[in-house]
């Protein structure tokens, strides 16, 4: 039976205490919510933080709303939540597409939204989703609250620039009206994805105006194919175009080889779902 090393356990009421908590135990304290990746690390002693501090209390940063020309999603939001909630699904279908693929029932009651950004895997779907999405994270401090774009919240693997102490409260997507899909290739129903992608597109006159493209499992720094991107924006999204910005994508990701199968394999899917993401994308604009 694999037990964790010991630790303690302070439960927060409010934002604030647990902020408090987290300054009081200092860089060895680490913030449980679903707990689906924490608690597994801790069992093989992987991870042994001497607190932690539970979050699941705290209703001021777990709801999901509209205000303001924005989609507000609460860090404590839990998967399920986001997938049953009608109107986030109808502004961003990319939503509701990725969050049918991730794990399974029990993993989407108890995971929270939060908690897959800051693990920062980088197999995770979401961080791909709201990179492409360009999304804003809100993140409280004892120094106050500040915004990261998403595309700059994740360092590395497994890294955030959330500092000792940090707390992420809550993710902020501007609608302006696009069109958005995810792809997911994996081995069987609810796994990690061999690749991943998610696509978000805004047109104008035939042409496109704002693109995102989003990674995972495949390489791509940041979650991004910002060459892909760039390329595609300004121009008409025809077959050719599409298939050239998934030819780029697949270029510039580096993916790992590992037991979901081969890099060159990986690279290949990287551009035949880049290509087919933006397609869907594409589709469903208007």
């Amino acid at each position: 039976m694999q037990v964790p090393a010991s630790f303690q356990y302070r439960k927060a009421t409010s934002v604030e205490h647990a902020l408090a908590l987290l300054h009081e135990y200092g860089p060895e304290a680490a913030v449980v919510a679903g707990g689906h990746s924490l608690l597994p690390m801790m069992k093989l002693r992987l991870a042994h933080p001497e607190a932690l501090v539970d979050i699941n209390d705290l209703d001021e940063i777990a709801g999901i709303r509209v205000e303001d020309g924005v989609l507000v999603i609460g860090a404590m939001a839990r998967h399920a939540d986001l997938l049953a909630h009608a109107e986030a699904g109808a502004h961003f279908p990319i939503l509701h597409d990725a969050e049918r693929v991730i794990a399974d029932p029990i993993v989407r009651n108890r995971g929270t939204v939060g908690g897959s950004l800051c693990q920062a895997d980088p197999s995770e779907d979401l961080s791909a989703v709201f990179a492409a999405l360009r999304a804003n994270l809100v993140v409280h401090g004892l120094d106050g609250v500040r915004t990261v774009p998403a595309r700059d919240f994740f360092v590395g693997p497994y890294e955030t620039v959330l500092a000792d102490g940090e707390l992420l409260g809550e993710i902020r997507v501007p609608i302006t009206g696009s069109a958005s899909a995810y792809l997911k290739v994996d081995r069987r129903a609810g796994d990690w994805p061999v690749g991943a992608v998610g696509a978000v597109v805004s047109l104008a006159g035939g042409v496109l105006t704002e693109v995102g493209i989003g990674l995972t499992a495949l390489g791509a720094e940041r979650f991004v194919a910002a060459e892909a991107e760039d390329y595609l924006r300004g121009g008409p999204p025809d077959p050719d175009r599409l298939a050239e910005a998934g030819r780029l994508a697949a270029a510039h990701c580096r993916p790992a080889a590992d037991q979901r199968g081969p890099a060159d394999y990986k690279r290949h899917l990287a551009g035949e779902l880049v290509t087919r993401a933006l397609t869907r994308a594409i589709g469903r604009v208007g």
